[in-house]
């Protein structure tokens, strides 16, 4: 079952999961032992996240969280540690992440890359303006892929 896993530093990795048991590679992949959170941000994908990756501290994940705040149209709350992106059927169930879901994924990476390497050299006014920029970058991007 194809699923991509997306990392802090804005790697994103594809993963072939097992149809039948899910659920014990994901939770391995976002290095959380017990339940892992799942977001519902489009109604065919699902993320797959760290129960406890804001409290722990982890680094946040910006490319998580732009596209999930593209997906649903608004800023969203911080995204932190790895998450693992799936598929999801119309009852809910876990399946096999669809071809233009992966390619928002990707194309969001890439956009928050470069966004970040422009930072370095000219960082933005303000976080608010940061803010609007990268969510920006990402909902023309999805909207682009689709």
């Amino acid at each position: 079952m194809r699923a991509l896993r997306i990392d802090p530093d804005t790697t994103v990795t594809e993963l072939d999961l097992p149809q039948t048991t899910p659920f014990s590679l994901i939770r391995v992949q976002v290095g959380f032992p017990d339940v892992v959170d799942q977001g519902v941000y489009h109604h065919r994908a699902v993320l797959h996240l760290h129960g406890s990756g804001r409290t722990l501290g982890l680094p946040q994940n910006l490319t998580a969280w732009a596209l999930a705040s593209a997906w649903r149209g608004v800023p969203l709350y911080p995204l932190a540690g790895t998450i693992v992106v799936t598929g999801r059927t119309t009852d809910g169930d876990v399946t096999a992440l669809e071809n233009d879901l992966a390619e928002h994924v990707q194309v969001v990476a890439c956009t928050v890359r470069e966004t970040l390497t422009q930072w370095r050299r000219q960082p933005p006014v303000s976080d608010e303006a940061a803010i609007g920029e990268l969510l920006a970058y990402a909902a023309r991007d999805v909207a682009s892929s689709r």
